[in-house]
């Protein structure tokens, strides 16, 4: 079996940053499936365009004849599962979509990985992995006082993109525990960082502030998330294809709990530093309330113990020094900005972020 990999879902934001990092340290080949909907971007991937360790297919991880070809074709030695649709509103506005790719999409690729790894000889498959990266909202929502979630927290999805996630989760541990398939599973924290799709919202707030345009927030703004840097979040997954135990689950976690006011004042004080309004007045003005979601879960907190005391584990960055390289990013980076904040998107995002205001 040769050092090449199969990432799914590597044009978008977290599967972007991985197939860089990876590139980057020169530690191997990568194949990278993806279907290139609305939050997957080439112009992420830009510079490994050309690079001869980077095999880029425009393709659905659905597509059994597509995932078996490229199976046989590269004889990767793990395939690492980043293709999902992620975005709670759309899976609230439009929850089939989340279904197919999340669940039956994940079902496909798992039943040809679980071939792929049949025909493999013992030592071949003693070192295959399928790693499956899933989300802390798989296990609902906590009260302030609440301990974070752990591993063995019981799943409580409340949205229909955190139930199409848990289900695809169940698979993955199901898979393993049914055929053997060596799964590795890793739930992670609100991650931010370069290449974030202008839904979510950090850049969300950031693009806007930029662009004169009000900053959404939902409800009071009280809702707490744990925040983890992207590149730490790709480092904590090499860490488990590395050395995690086959079929375990790993919770990841910034140990940076946040709430969400709190996060775009911070967002604002620091272009207030780095870009300053013409006017001389702060970015904070430009805040607005808007109306809650429905079902928005008020507090998401991880314990990322595990991973530290088994892998070693732990992030590098601080929430205040992520947030700085990431506004620094979206600043310097105003073509990829300006391809992605624009059409039909921006049209969605204007008119879902008036609808909830109104």
């Amino acid at each position: 079996m040769n050092n090449t990999i199969i990432v799914t879902g590597g044009a978008g934001f977290i599967g972007a940053n991985f197939v860089l990092d990876w590139l980057a340290a020169g530690l191997g080949r990568v194949v990278n499936l993806d279907k290139l909907t609305y939050a997957g971007n080439l112009q992420n991937l830009e510079a490994v365009q050309q690079h001869p360790d980077h095999v880029f297919v425009h393709g659905d991880i659905g597509d059994r004849a597509l995932v078996a070809k490229l199976l046989a074709e590269h004889k990767p030695r793990a395939i690492l599962n980043f293709a999902a649709e992620s975005h709670v509103d759309r899976s609230i506005h439009g929850p089939e979509d989340f279904i197919q790719t999340n669940v039956v999409g994940t079902f496909h690729l798992l039943e040809e990985a679980r071939h792929y790894w049949s025909g493999l000889n013992t030592t071949e498959q003693s070192a295959f992995r399928f790693l499956h990266v899933s989300t802390d909202e798989v296990y609902g929502t906590l009260a302030a006082h609440d301990p974070a979630f752990t591993e063995t927290t019981p799943y409580a999805p409340n949205s229909p993109y955190s139930a199409s996630k848990a289900a695809s989760d169940h698979l993955v541990r199901a898979y393993q525990h049914t055929y053997g398939l060596p799964t590795l599973t890793t739930n992670c924290s609100n991650n931010y960082g370069p290449y974030h799709f202008p839904e979510k919202l950090i850049p969300l707030c950031l693009l806007n502030a930029l662009a004169g345009k009000p900053l959404p927030i939902y409800g009071d703004g009280q809702q707490i998330r744990d925040w983890l840097y992207v590149k730490d979040h790709c480092s904590a997954i090499r860490r488990v294809l590395e050395a995690g135990r086959v079929g375990e689950t790993y919770n990841v976690g910034g140990w940076n709990e946040k709430a969400n006011l709190d996060v775009v004042q911070l967002l604002c004080d620091i272009l207030d530093n780095l870009q300053p309004r013409e006017d001389g007045r702060s970015y904070r003005e430009q805040i607005t309330f808007v109306k809650d979601r429905p079902g928005h879960d008020r507090r998401y907190a991880i314990d990322a113990s595990k991973l530290y005391s088994e892998l070693g584990w732990k992030p590098q960055e601080s929430f205040e020094t992520g947030i700085r390289k990431t506004v620094a990013w979206y600043l310097e980076h105003q073509d990829w900005v300006e391809n992605v904040n624009s059409g039909e998107y921006r049209r969605w995002l204007d008119q879902h972020y008036a609808e909830s205001a109104a």
